[in-house]
């Protein structure tokens, strides 16, 4: 066998498509570079967001890393990251996103919209689950 064919394989099977959300930027990216596809400004319905998110999917897959500089550290401050770390400490999703939004009452109470902002991405992540995106 080819090892630089066993290469490219193992590349694409290590990387993965994350849902990114801080600040400046909202939408998807790669794990391993800094490929991303942000969402639209005025995306707001749910049927447009499904189809954004597989041509997200089919871009990433096109994309190739070595034509995107390396990550260096995960995009894992996001809201959406911290419902993902409870998930995988064995919280069922609906159960952590629950927990995680008295989280953020309890430490933004008095910021309206960061708890607009977590809520908008909590559901996201739920639809996005129930969608099988993630």
């Amino acid at each position: 066998m080819d090892s630089s064919a066993d290469r490219k394989t193992s590349e694409k099977t290590t990387r993965e498509l994350i849902w990114t959300v801080d600040r400046t930027f909202q939408g998807w990216t790669c794990s391993q570079c800094e490929w991303n596809y942000p969402v639209p400004t005025l995306l707001s319905d749910s049927e447009a967001k499904t189809a954004y998110d597989r041509l997200a999917a089919g871009k990433f897959r096109d994309h190739n890393c070595a034509d995107h500089l390396s990550r260096l550290t995960p995009a894992n401050d996001s809201f959406t990251a911290r419902i993902r770390k409870m998930v995988t400490h064995g919280y069922k999703p609906k159960d952590a996103v629950e927990l995680f939004l008295q989280e953020i009452a309890l430490e933004y109470r008095n910021q309206p919209k960061v708890l607009a902002q977590a809520k908008a991405e909590a559901d996201d992540f739920l639809r996005r689950l129930r969608a099988g995106l993630i």
